[in-house]
């Protein structure tokens, strides 16, 4: 079993548990009670990440809290926050976006190691719906079930302790411990504190999100003294190493541990086990470990950021875990004692083949794998470097360029001569990506620069950030009054449905401080291109509370529709009519621009 590697790693099945080795600690795996867990000093860190939807799409406007520090995310999921106050050994980075579950990593904060995060959310799909007072079954199609009892649901936002008597819609969500995204979309690291209070790192075997609201929005909860059974699913990929009995842990998030509670029993193929409040859930084997750390760098010497790195059991390949390197080329966490692993970096996790592979065994004492050369005879390293220039000509000093590859972007900072040099890891000896350049100073930026890497040396002709302003904006009118949100004061986001025929592209705005003013568009995104009139489907802002009907159709012009992490504009009017008996006339217009994130 292994350790979830915070910092640069996160690791699927245990915990990252990121210590500085000179620093004096207890060891984990010493931890009798939860006395001996220190979960109330602090420290500074610096933490950045991309921030993902379930299509692997930009989430632009999330919230992000690193401690005491509150920010969003730009067009590209992207959030960095500086020196903020953290708790050590459990430092939190929650997500927030409305319609996902929180996005929570929890990693141990070391002195001068930036952590970094690619963290995907799981959006709140409503599973179905019962009524609280005759109980009901909610079943997923993927073998996840949740079985509810008569009156057995309380209304969290009501002062009455009495039982909730109307309608529950349950949003609920399977975790596959063996899929590919388990990391980026787990809660956590994957430590959790049990039952005597020692801390410990956990095999998952499936996990769980839900969340109980009322019609109106209001959170539902299990009423006390009533249990809810659960069925998790096995996979077939671990289902012959599935215990016969094993702990059930929910995810604390005001701690970001998970907590050992109760216990399921193995049926067939799915553990089965009652549960008396929701967040997460997850059936986990715990185990103690040791410390592990390593620095990745290329041939030269210079670190490789951004690699992914699994560290499996011989023989077990889904007893493994996976981690990211930061910006050093340095991945720590905790890993399996007593064990013969298998060490393996990839470019990312959806490459079939290892670039790099070592074996090693570990005692009970902590390990240090030291630097790891990446052999010059690599045919899947590519050196990267060039130059940003501003509309003038001029090196752009206060900038970056984003890398799109393998539908993943990279950030790459500009130094004081505009320029950038970092080594990228192929999934084979080439490979299609794009490039944009960013003056943040000016707010321009290039246009989309496609680009195929190869192996060795490449040098990307200069890059100019001049031509496209990237001033966002979402305006509307209603009944003449006017209404306006604009970047960087206010967030946006963009997003295509492609599970609706014909499918729709919405476009959203909100001030950073508020989720309650709000304003979003949807319109049709067949035929759509520079000069289309595209069929809105949706009008939906926070200054009108009644629902409402189009009078006619309404279309949206669109005036620019550039590449994905570019933008697309356009503008609208038309009238709609409120519900009865008011039938309120409503003369509405607007225009809007924002990034493209799909």
């Amino acid at each position: 079993m292994i350790a979830t590697l915070t910092q640069c790693a996160k690791w699927i099945f245990a915990t990252l548990i990121l210590f500085s080795m000179a620093a004096c600690q207890k060891e984990i795996n010493e931890f009798g009670t939860s006395d001996n867990i220190d979960l109330t000093s602090t420290v500074k860190s610096t933490v950045s990440g991309f921030v993902t939807d379930e299509n692997d799409q930009a989430v632009e406007g999330a919230q992000v809290m690193v401690g005491n520090i509150n920010t969003t995310t730009d067009a590209y999921g992207y959030f960095s926050v500086r020196n903020a106050d953290v708790v050590q050994n459990a430092a939190l980075v929650s997500i927030k976006k409305n319609g996902y579950f929180p996005g929570i990593k929890t990693y141990i904060a070391t002195a001068n190691k930036a952590a970094f995060f690619r963290i995907k959310l799981i959006p709140k799909l409503n599973a179905g719906s019962f009524s609280a007072t005759a109980g009901g079954t909610i079943a997923l199609s993927n073998g996840l079930s949740i079985q509810f009892p008569a009156d057995a649901i309380i209304n969290l936002a009501s002062s009455s302790s009495s039982n909730y008597s109307g309608v529950v819609n349950v949003a609920a969500s399977w975790i596959n411990p063996t899929s590919a995204d388990v990391n980026p979309t787990m809660p956590g690291d994957l430590r959790g504190i049990d039952q005597v209070g020692a801390l410990k790192i956990l095999q998952s075997f499936g996990m769980v999100a839900v969340e109980l609201t009322s019609p109106t929005g209001d959170l539902l909860q299990i009423a006390p003294g009533k249990k809810a059974t659960l069925t998790f699913p096995i996979p077939n990929g671990i289902i012959n190493d599935a215990p016969a009995n094993i702990p059930l842990w929910y995810f604390d998030e005001t701690i970001g541990l998970w907590k050992e509670e109760g216990n399921a029993v193995k049926s067939g193929n799915t553990y089965v086990g009652e549960v008396s409040h929701f967040s997460f859930w997850n059936c986990d084997v715990p185990s103690n470990y040791v410390q592990f750390n390593c620095t990745i760098v290329d041939a030269d010497g210079a670190p490789v950021s951004y690699a992914s790195v699994k560290i499996s059991v011989v023989g077990s390949p889904y007893n493994a875990g996976w981690g990211i390197t930061d910006s050093s080329g340095y991945v720590a966490g905790a890993i399996p004692n007593n064990a013969n692993l298998l060490l393996e970096i990839f470019p990312n996790y959806n490459c079939g083949n290892a670039i790099y592979s070592q074996s090693f065994s570990t005692l009970t004492t902590n390990i240090s794998l030291g630097t790891i050369t990446i052999p010059i005879t690599t045919t899947n390293q590519a050196n990267v470097s060039g130059t940003v220039t501003n509309c003038s000509g001029m090196p752009v000093t206060n900038g970056y360029i984003i890398m799109n590859k393998d539908n993943q972007f990279f950030r790459y900072n500009l130094n004081n001569a505009g320029a950038y040099n970092f080594t990228s890891l192929l999934c084979s000896n080439s490979g299609s990506v794009s490039f944009i350049g960013e003056d943040i100073s000016t707010q321009q930026q290039s246009a989309t620069i496609n680009y195929t890497l190869i192996s060795g040396n490449n040098v990307v002709p200069n890059i100019q950030a001049c031509g496209i302003t990237t001033d966002q904006y979402f305006n509307y009118s209603i009944n003449g009054a006017n209404y306006s949100y604009t970047s960087p004061v206010d967030t946006f986001y963009s997003w295509a449905n492609t599970q609706s025929i014909p499918t729709y592209i919405s476009i959203s705005a909100s001030p950073i401080t508020s989720n309650t003013r709000f304003g979003t568009i949807s319109f049709d995104q067949t035929g759509i291109a520079v000069g289309s009139s595209q069929l809105m489907n949706m009008f939906y802002v926070s200054e009108i509370v009644d629902s409402t009907t189009f009078n006619a159709p309404i279309n949206v012009n669109i005036t620019e529709y550039g590449n994905v992490g570019e933008f697309v504009s356009g503008n609208y009017s038309g009238n709609m009519t409120g519900a009865a008996p008011a039938n309120t006339p409503y003369v509405i217009s607007g225009s809007f621009r924002v990034r493209r994130n799909f």
